[in-house]
C-alpha cells in the first residue's frame, strides 16, 4: 500500500502562486508515475500533470502548460506542483495520485492510478 498526503493549498488572488506537495509513504517503489488531478465544484476530476520516477518525462494538460511545473524529490518521497500565474478557473480540489508504471497513453486517466491522496483545496479569487 502507498499513502499519499497533500499539502500547500490555500487562497490566492489572480496571478498569485502556490506550491503543492505530496508526500508518499509505504511501498514507495510503487510510485514510478506520480500525477496531479483536480476537481472543481460540479465538474469531473481532470488530469493536471504527471512525472516519471526520474523526472525525465513530464506531461501537462494544455490549460496549465507554461504556468505549472511538476517535480519530485525521490529522497524525500515527495512530488511538487508549482503553480504560477493562477487564474480563477484553477480553483479546485487538487489530488495527488500514484501508479507503479508510467504509461504515457494512460497517465491522463484517473482510473489508471492505484493510489490517491485526500486532496488539498486551491481557491483563486479575481
Amino acid at each position: 500500500q502507498v499513502q499519499l498526503v497533500e499539502s500547500g493549498g490555500g487562497s490566492v488572488q489572480t496571478g498569485g502562486s502556490l506550491r503543492l506537495s505530496c508526500v508518499a509513504s509505504g511501498r514507495t517503489f510503487s510510485t514510478s508515475a506520480m500525477g496531479w488531478f483536480r476537481q472543481a465544484p460540479g465538474k469531473e476530476r481532470e488530469f493536471v500533470a504527471a512525472i516519471t520516477r526520474t523526472g525525465s518525462i513530464t506531461d501537462y494538460t494544455d490549460s496549465v502548460k507554461g504556468r505549472f511545473t511538476i517535480s519530485r524529490d525521490n529522497a524525500a518521497n515527495t512530488v511538487f506542483l508549482q503553480m504560477n500565474s493562477l487564474k480563477p478557473e484553477d480553483t479546485a480540489d487538487y489530488f495527488c495520485a500514484a501508479n507503479s508504471i508510467y504509461t504515457r497513453t494512460s497517465i491522463y486517466q484517473d482510473d489508471y492510478y492505484s493510489y490517491w491522496g485526500q486532496g488539498t483545496q486551491v481557491t483563486v479569487s479575481s
